[in-house]
């Protein structure tokens, strides 16, 4: 029998307690199905909510910026909930039609030269390494 989401109702208190940060510091009054399924491992639960925290924080690249990285990588990787998940907080961060649009001509344009390098078994010319 698959997993089913687990609220905050249901959760343990240390998972209760991720998910007041999460709602906290997004500021949404709940939390998604991947942090409700995530919890059904409180210890993943924690580390990947502490960890995304820290690397999604503002830094030296803005938020928008690391949305759309995000954005990129699950298209790459396949992940349909992931690209949702991070184009709705890019759109929220900021992001128009017109870049989400550059956005996935830049991701397409690189999986389909990153496979042509592979394919061809390309040398690193000098002036790069």
């Amino acid at each position: 029998m698959p997993l089913k989401p687990i609220d905050a109702a249901d959760a343990a208190p240390e998972v209760r307690a991720v998910f007041d940060d999460i709602k906290a510091t997004r500021n949404v009054p709940d939390v998604n199905n991947f942090w409700k399924m995530v919890a059904h491992h409180p210890e993943t639960l924690k580390r990947t909510w502490e960890s995304l925290k820290e690397v999604m924080a503002p830094g030296a690249l803005d938020p928008l910026v690391k949305e759309m990285i995000f954005v990129a990588v699950s298209v790459t990787n396949g992940c349909a909930y992931c690209i949702r998940s991070h184009e709705a907080a890019a759109r929220k961060a900021g992001m128009t039609d017109a870049q989400f649009g550059e956005l996935m001509a830049v991701i397409g344009m690189a999986n389909e030269t990153n496979r042509l390098a592979n394919g061809y078994q390309v040398e690193i010319d000098e002036s790069l390494k």
